[in-house]
């Protein structure tokens, strides 16, 4: 399930979306703030260019608002229901946790993005191998 070759794999690690090789951003941690974002141009294993076109990755905020409410929604969840929170209470951990997890929404948000557009061909990954 995620393994290299699907494209779960893909979203949760950043990997590129074509060969899953290596990662496209130039940082693999997200919380390195200033380079949150920075991606490679293009992968440097199959040469798929990430950026398919100018502001490709402009359609991704609207990935990022609903992968916010998924963690907004679990935060609620496990603060309110779970735990047995009060309401304000609950709202501070859902602000805690869309501050804490923005980094990683932020990639997810792309990565997702790219994956919709691009997928795995185990080709690529023969065809540099040989």
């Amino acid at each position: 399930m995620f393994s290299k070759g699907s494209k779960l794999y893909s979203i949760f690690t950043g990997a590129c979306p074509k060969c899953h090789q290596e990662s496209m951003y130039v940082n693999k941690n997200p919380y390195v703030l200033k380079d949150t974002l920075k991606m490679h141009e293009h992968c440097s294993h199959c040469n798929t260019k990430y950026k398919i076109e100018p502001s490709f990755f402009y359609g991704a905020m609207y990935v990022s608002y609903a992968v916010g409410i998924a963690f907004a929604v679990a935060a609620f969840v496990i603060s309110h229901l779970f735990l047995g929170s009060g309401l304000i209470t609950a709202f501070i951990a859902i602000v805690c946790t869309l501050i804490i997890f923005t980094p990683i929404i932020m990639r997810w948000s792309r990565n997702i993005w790219i994956n919709m557009f691009m997928s795995y061909n185990k080709d690529l990954v023969k065809k540099q191998e040989h």
